[in-house]
């Protein structure tokens, strides 16, 4: 078992002082009748374990003599037969480096004792009513015993803010993994341009880069993909994926798998015939130079905000300038008229979830960058057919994201660059 998770947990016990942390892993969840769906682990519960059974729970106990103790799935051997191998107490705590391990059976009996006598409760809250009940009956269960001299915890604490900000600074292995993440992702993406060609579906486009992702080592897509012909890049969330891909229109592809926990998160819009129009140039070329814009904003000192308002100030301009919007810049962007054709943030954390945890303001002010940060830069702009719009542009619906990582000196690692994003690029490799 890696160190960095023992680190982590003692870095923890220590925040903790005299409380104690209570993190559950991810239920199992039935997708119809007795089938379930593809197991994934609860990000905290991996961030803190790296341990992938379902039915687990760490507990972290801070104080003069911090400690580790493990509830997991007893060893079964006719469970083992039909559902897999379970590691056990004893080897999980062997495993993990824990302090104690014991049968999640057990956990009812043997966790209120071990509340007793610290000040707080620190566990995530407000996730699944049934964790929060049970983290109650608990609770309740120890000052039942308030005769016997046994104190209770007074605080119940939500955990997640004190790993938020732990999890928002990725060391050398996890930045590893994400690079990894994002190369198989980027040359997934690769595939599917070359695939692409009229009278295809979204679904089979899709199909290339899923197999890209399995064939890696990808244990999953890191989130629902997105491919979007024509009309359907305007929505910004599609994922129906079913649509025929029409001569003629752009393709937007969002798209990252996700490798021993950790997302990429990319996106890439191309022609389906493999040439961009003279009005989807114009409109690319913009969104291209707005994410440039906003890649050179991306440093470390900079504020979270740099990036969006670079990227924001570039569109808002191009807009002017193709008649889409009307006025001064300032006007432009203190009414937000632009934001009728681009309405979202440039981009946001990354990390073992693709929409990661961790504070984007601090007291109210947006927060500096720092190294160890990762996050992506995803400008766009998305424009639906109406009577005020110039027809030429109708139904084109372009976003370009990258992962970047905030270097220690300035500026960022672009760690998804493996997939083609200038005019010339991806109109060669479609060409070829």
């Amino acid at each position: 078992m890696n160190n960095q998770f023992i680190h982590r947990r003692t870095k923890l016990a220590e925040n903790l002082q005299s409380g104690i942390a209570v993190i559950p892993t991810a239920k199992e969840v039935v997708r119809n009748k007795d089938a379930h769906f593809p197991y994934r682990f609860d990000s905290y519960f991996h961030y803190l374990t790296g341990f992938g059974e379902p039915e687990s729970v760490i507990v972290i106990i801070g104080g003069k003599t911090p400690s580790s103790i493990l509830f997991c799935r007893g060893k079964n051997k006719e469970k083992e037969i039909w559902n897999g191998f379970r590691h056990g107490p004893e080897a999980a705590k062997n495993l993990l480096h824990c302090d104690e391990a014991y049968s999640i059976d057990e956990i009812d009996q043997i966790l209120p004792q071990l509340i007793e006598n610290k000040d707080t409760i620190y566990t995530p809250l407000g996730i699944d009513a049934s964790w929060d009940q049970q983290i109650m009956g608990w609770l309740n269960q120890t000052r039942s015993r308030v005769r016997e001299g046994i104190a209770a915890p007074e605080g119940l604490i939500d955990v997640r803010g004190m790993l938020d900000e732990m999890r928002l600074f990725k060391d050398p292995s996890e930045l590893d993994t994400m690079r990894q993440a994002a190369k198989i992702s980027a040359e997934a993406h690769v595939l599917a341009m070359t695939a692409t060609k009229p009278g295809k579906y979204e679904y089979a486009i899709e199909a290339e880069f899923l197999y890209h992702f399995k064939k890696n080592g990808s244990q999953f897509p890191a989130y629902t993909s997105i491919v979007a012909g024509g009309q359907n890049a305007c929505v910004l969330h599609y994922i129906e994926n079913n649509a025929v891909l029409n001569d003629g229109d752009l393709l937007l592809i969002d798209a990252g798998c996700e490798l021993n926990g950790y997302a990429s998160d990319i996106t890439r819009t191309f022609p389906v015939n493999g040439k961009f129009s003279g009005p989807q140039k114009a409109i690319y070329e913009l969104v291209l130079a707005a994410q440039s814009a906003a890649i050179d904003a991306t440093s470390a000192g900079n504020s979270w905000q740099a990036p969006h308002d670079a990227a924001t100030k570039v569109l808002a301009q191009g807009f002017i300038d193709l008649k889409l919007c009307h006025g001064s810049l300032d006007k432009v962007l203190e009414n937000r008229e632009y934001f009728r054709y681009y309405m979202h943030r440039t981009g946001h954390w990354l990390g073992m979830d693709v929409h990661d945890v961790g504070n984007y303001k601090i007291d109210g002010e947006w927060r500096a960058l720092e190294p160890g940060m990762v996050l992506t830069i995803e400008p766009g702009c998305y424009i639906s057919s109406a009577p005020d719009i110039p027809e030429q542009f109708w139904n084109i619906g372009i976003r370009i994201e990258d992962d970047a990582v905030v270097r220690k000196d300035k500026g960022c690692e672009i760690i998804t660059s493996g997939a083609p994003k200038t005019i010339s690029d991806i109109e060669s490799l479609m060409s070829s």
